[in-house]
């Protein structure tokens, strides 16, 4: 005979439309001692997200953009409940815990909205499609969970996110870009370090890859925005719009730099949108649409031609420094195919893991107040110092 849990599912997991969940719904909340084997299942559905090569905060950012808030928050109880199972976790995995939303108490606000909403829930859980893994799964062999932090990473990182928090607050468009300036010098200095340190050692450290959301609206041109950060910082980025995320593909300390700056990179211009639009309105105008989205893609579009040419000038002036020290071992190894060398394995990693990938024409800006203002914007939180990229 069937469990009360297994005909709940049968009507809402496995047909489509709101009825089946009304139907769900009304036999889970008229059976209140299934609650912890509902509870459990819910826990196997999150494990098989993983065998899918999810994350937890890829799948509640899908929670929350697909369903609700509430719905996240489900999401992240169910998460936390499963992972206690794991004495070992990938590092970016416990980053990512600590960030996830408070879970709702159970049977709030009522048993038959609390089934209904977890079975929807379900629902999308089980349609979660397989999608390229970027890291170990929870569970995996611990040598592959955890990689040893490079000298002086934790206290560079520190500095770095210190300066990039100072440029995000700041109302002076100046000193936001001295700050942002001197904190991707930092970044690319720290990668051409690791790089030569890697070369002169021989270390096996292989490129990885990080997720990073990319939410509506105005996508397009934060994902424009994040491939040129990626493409400044020696990685490869892959949007994938259907399910809201763009893959970036490069050595550790690389993606931790696309990571900060590009977070940075899009509150300074969503502020600098924000007061522009202020400014249009003042002037009597509506706020618009495409004013937002023009401002966007000019902002990203700009940003990626000042990044690409503070990286050659990076690139130069580090390569001559190399060449100049007599006697120091960074002048054992030349820059340039120190760094090729890296392009490379950055290249072939990303090949591997999306051996077909297409392009998409994007609708060009149609404001040219917002074309303007946004270029501007991008002049103001120019960059200085990055290392090259290749454009994913």
């Amino acid at each position: 005979m069937e469990s009360v849990i297994d005909q709940a599912f049968a009507a809402a997991l496995y047909t489509e439309g709101d009825a089946g969940l009304d139907t769900g719904a009304s036999l889970l909340a008229a059976a209140p001692r299934a609650d912890a084997e509902l509870v459990r299942r819910g826990e196997e559905f999150v494990r098989r997200a993983w065998e899918r090569g999810w994350l937890p905060a890829d799948v509640v950012r899908l929670v929350r953009r697909d369903l609700d808030e509430h719905a996240a928050g489900l999401a992240a109880g169910l998460i936390a409940a499963e992972v206690r199972r794991y004495q070992e976790l990938p590092a970016r995995w416990r980053s990512q815990l600590d960030e996830l939303p408070a879970a709702p108490p159970p049977g709030r606000p009522d048993r038959f909205s609390y089934a209904s909403a977890l079975l929807a829930l379900y629902r999308l859980l089980l349609a979660l499609p397989a999608i390229e893994p970027v890291g170990p799964p929870p569970g995996a062999a611990r040598e592959a969970l955890t990689r040893p932090p490079a000298a002086g990473e934790p206290r560079m990182l520190t500095r770095i996110r210190a300066l990039l928090a100072k440029a995000e607050a700041t109302g002076y468009p100046e000193e936001a870009e001295a700050l942002t300036t001197k904190a991707q010098e930092l970044m690319a200095r720290h990668s051409i370090d690791e790089a030569l340190l890697a070369a002169r050692t021989h270390g096996d450290r292989t490129p990885g890859a990080c997720r990073i959301g990319v939410d509506a609206p105005y996508e397009t041109a934060k994902a424009i925005l994040l491939d040129a950060v990626a493409s400044a910082n020696r990685c490869r980025a892959v949007w994938n719009s259907d399910l809201g995320f763009t893959t970036v593909v490069g050595f550790e300390a690389d993606l931790e730099a696309v990571e900060l700056l590009h977070t940075s990179l899009l509150v300074q211009g969503t502020a600098a949108m924000t007061r522009a639009e202020a400014g249009q309105r003042a002037g009597g105008r509506k706020r618009t649409k495409t004013f937002r989205q023009s401002f966007l893609m000019a902002y990203a579009q700009r940003l990626g031609s000042r990044l690409a040419d503070g990286t050659a000038r990076a690139t130069a002036e580090a390569e001559n420094a190399a060449a100049e020290a007599e006697g120091d071992t960074a002048a054992d190894t030349a820059l340039l195919p120190v760094l090729a060398a890296r392009d490379l394995a950055v290249t072939e990693t990303a090949e591997r893991m999306f051996p077909r990938t297409t392009t998409t024409r994007v609708r060009g800006a149609t404001d040219l107040d917002g074309w303007t203002h946004g270029t501007r914007a991008a002049d103001r939180a120019r960059m200085g110092g990055e290392s090259r990229g290749i454009r994913g």
